[in-house]
């Protein structure tokens, strides 16, 4: 279902406090989507629509659930019991005994709150996403020119201003793919989400499973970096997370706990490095 991310509204513009003219706008749309696991519901997230499937398989690899496109059956994007317009995704697993959906509910329900995070939290994500090994390096001259490719990229952020984006980058700093929405969580699912959905999934429950997914080499984001991006980095792999804007102190804490490289501040050529190296 294909749906536009942005909506033409009325509006009033003032130029040095004065009414000047009544224009149209253009504004992001923000709806919730229903992510249900075997029919059963486990998260609603406010989002923009589009690569909502991206968004549902990134969100579940980053829970824990999925860890490969070989955990997948099918993914159906339907109408919910109070809304015809698609805001509902259906993901069917090859094992669906194996979920726990008591833990899964407690997880993503804790998430969504200011008192998550802490060393205890750092623990518990290791006991489902173990550290890299080893550390990673990565060369400045491949990342100085992700700000201005991602910035191409935000077709509907140019329309909006109202828009973060994520992308995944590979190893000569060219970004593979990038997607757009009103939450910064939800980008970066839908870009590991894509990671996954563009392997083979097999046939059936038993069916024959698929190769693994080619890892990208980093993964970078328009705003800043909190501890669940980078926590979500590590779910899905990846070793170099990359922003414009400032990292958040469990987010460098963790980082340098699981050998992910951590740059911040990455515009106009300068950077910031606060966890891994970065050679010239």
């Amino acid at each position: 279902m294909n749906r536009s991310p942005y909506l033409a509204v009325s509006i009033h513009r003032h130029t040095a406090g004065q009414p000047v003219a009544a224009v149209s706008d253009d504004v992001v749309v923000e709806e919730p989507l229903e992510i249900r696991v075997e029919g059963r519901p486990v998260a609603v997230t406010m989002r923009t629509p589009g690569n909502d499937d991206e968004l549902a398989v990134g969100f579940l690899q980053t829970e824990g659930v999925i860890t490969s496109a070989a955990d997948l059956l099918e993914v159906n994007q339907c109408p919910s019991t109070t809304d015809a317009t698609g805001n509902s995704i259906d993901v069917l697993l090859r094992r669906p005994g194996a979920v726990d959906f008591e833990r899964l509910t407690r997880h993503v329900f804790s998430a969504s709150s200011c008192g998550l995070c802490g060393k205890a939290t750092i623990e518990s994500i290791h006991l489902r996403f173990p550290p890299l090994a080893p550390a990673t390096s990565v060369s400045a001259r491949i990342l100085e020119h992700l700000p201005d490719q991602l910035t191409r990229l935000q077709e509907t952020f140019q329309r909006t201003g109202g828009l973060h984006g994520a992308a995944l980058f590979d190893e000569t700093g060219t970004i593979t793919v990038a997607r757009e929405d009103v939450g910064r969580h939800n980008a970066v699912d839908k870009v590991i989400g894509h990671m996954l959905l563009r392997k083979p999934q097999g046939s059936g429950r038993n069916g024959t499973p698929a190769p693994p997914e080619h890892r990208p080499f980093g993964l970078f984001v328009s705003g800043r970096v909190s501890f669940e991006i980078i926590q979500k980095a590590l779910a899905a792999r990846i070793a170099v997370v990359a922003a414009v804007s400032a990292p958040s102190s469990l987010a460098v804490e963790f980082a340098r706990k699981n050998g992910q490289v951590l740059v911040g501040f990455l515009r106009a050529g300068r950077m910031n490095v606060y966890a891994g190296e970065v050679s010239p």
